[in-house]
């Protein structure tokens, strides 16, 4: 004689169960995304500093070595562009760093005044504040 299903092995899922379900994926879903954005962050960064290295080695001192001078303030970057020492990194023919803001060059510089600055004033795009990246 065979016995019929019993009630709990037919039953399905309940609402309490399910709701912890989406909880459990919601905190992970936030973990993962608190830890994307951090390494977003993380990489514009590590972009910007990159950026402004590359400008002072690449531009700003490829240029004095074959122009026999430093680019002054007004030429800024533009003239690196224009000159061939860099190239633009958008439509503008500009170089504009993670944020979305154009690179600063200062010669005489604020932090390196014998030298020059090549400087992103960070995500804020204020200059001035503790998250600026200047050369060195």
């Amino acid at each position: 004689m065979t016995r019929p299903p019993s009630r709990t092995a037919a039953r399905g899922m309940t609402l309490i169960e399910i709701m912890v379900v989406l909880v459990i994926l919601g905190m992970i879903a936030a973990a993962v995304a608190v830890n994307v954005v951090k390494r977003q962050q993380d990489a514009e960064l590590k972009q910007a500093r990159t950026d402004v290295q590359n400008i002072a080695s690449q531009g700003v001192d490829a240029f004095r070595v074959l122009k026999g001078r430093f680019p002054t303030t007004e030429e800024g970057i533009h003239i690196l562009v224009h000159e061939g020492f860099l190239k633009a990194n958008n439509a503008e023919g500009t170089i504009k760093d993670p944020w979305g803001h154009e690179y600063v060059y200062l010669y005489p510089g604020q932090a390196h005044p014998d030298a020059y600055d090549v400087k992103s004033n960070g995500p804020d795009g204020q200059p001035g504040t503790p998250d600026d990246i200047v050369s060195y």
